[in-house]
């Protein structure tokens, strides 16, 4: 068999001198990493970001945003930073309170140097179909339509605990994070979509949208008739009280599989680099209206072309590092106890390998990673 040369991950500290900052070092590292390489002359580049939940203060600064932005604006790109909207009910579940988000959070064009797109549109209905070549899960991906417009995607994350997954990085960041809404729920769900009949206030949108006459109106109020229902979600997108909700019930390593494939639709014939801030590792994701103290200090910057490899790498500089006293990890392994997987001690219902090992299986990255300091 013939051996494959492991995938390059460059890594820099957060440690700065007189003469750089973390800005500049973070722009020395991708430019070292190689994101030179890709022509971006007169290309459309998404950057894929998380804006950040309202509340939560755990998010990436803009400041982060701008020196990709103005490194890929001086190799020649067209560059706009992304997301799509969210399953769940709060701040980023349509594009106008996403932006809303964005701007409190300190993102716009003025602070990033570029413009802010919701990929999945206004009501996060605005995707595009793609195969998955070699789903087990997925066939076919619902992806947010700029993400697939794009000529080129950078992924710009930022690493930390999540209660589902074991840890939100950049096969995340791509994968559930540039589903639509009705991606989201492919992977959250193994059932359909239900009613929540004392918010229903029952308009009609979504017998409206549904092609399958699913919902049905009885006294008032929607029900969804699963026989009927093909769980596309685009009824959930359009309920303008929320009312029709996503099960949200597939077991972790599945949920884990499908975030691989999904990664797989938004990554697959096309360049792409991808940025892993691990700093401020809360222990849930950032789409919590809240975040909690760090279960471990800082650990640096990491860039590579491999989605698969920067994850890897950076879970093991994770789980390297002693764990913060006081912090939801360290209650949860208990005083003096030493686990070699911190993301398995804080979420033990979950197992962040099945969703790198599916990721290689199927083409997205490998594991096997070289580590390269930059200093």
């Amino acid at each position: 068999m013939e051996h494959m040369e492991k995938s390059k991950v460059y890594f820099t500290s957060f440690k700065t001198s007189f003469t750089e900052n973390i800005p500049a070092k973070l722009k020395r590292l991708i430019l070292t990493a190689g994101i030179g390489d890709i022509d971006f002359t007169d290309k459309y580049a998404a950057v894929k970001i998380h804006f950040g939940e309202l509340g939560n203060l755990a998010f990436l600064r803009p400041n982060y945003a701008k020196t990709v932005v103005s490194a890929i604006q001086e190799l020649g790109g067209k560059v706009f930073l992304t997301d799509c909207n969210t399953l769940y009910v709060g701040g980023r579940k349509n594009a106008l309170d996403h932006l809303e988000s964005a701007y409190v959070n300190g993102y716009s064009p003025t602070t990033t140097g570029c413009h802010l797109l919701i990929a999945d549109g206004l009501k996060g209905t605005d995707e595009a179909y793609v195969p998955v070549e070699g789903g087990a899960y997925v066939k076919e991906a619902k992806i947010g339509r700029a993400v697939m417009d794009a000529d080129i995607v950078i992924s710009l994350n930022h690493f930390k605990g999540h209660e589902c997954t074991g840890f939100g990085g950049a096969l995340k960041n791509l994968g559930m994070g540039c589903g639509s809404r009705a991606g989201k729920m492919e992977m959250h769900s193994a059932g359909k979509p239900f009613t929540n009949r004392d918010l229903c206030i029952g308009c009609g949108a979504c017998q409206r949208i549904c092609a399958h006459d699913a919902p049905a109106m009885t006294d008032g109020k929607i029900s969804i008739d699963h026989a009927k229902c093909v769980g596309c979600g685009r009824c959930i997108g359009l309920c303008p009280v929320d009312a029709i909700q996503p099960a949200e019930d597939e077991a972790n390593d599945i949920l884990n599989c499908k975030i691989a494939e999904y990664a797989k639709a938004v990554v697959h014939g096309r360049p792409g680099f991808h940025i892993n801030l691990v700093m401020d590792v809360s222990p849930y994701c950032d789409c919590h209206g809240e975040n909690d103290v760090p279960m471990v200090p800082n650990v640096g910057m990491f860039a590579s072309f491999d989605p698969v490899a920067i994850d890897v790498a950076c879970a093991d500089a994770v789980n390297a590092m002693p764990v913060y006293i006081g912090s939801a990890l360290y209650e949860a392994q208990g005083e003096g106890h030493c686990h070699e997987d911190h993301f398995g001690a804080q979420h033990p219902e979950t197992n962040w390998k099945s969703c790198v090992e599916h990721a290689e299986k199927i083409g997205v990255g490998q594991q096997a990673y070289t580590l390269i300091e930059v200093k």
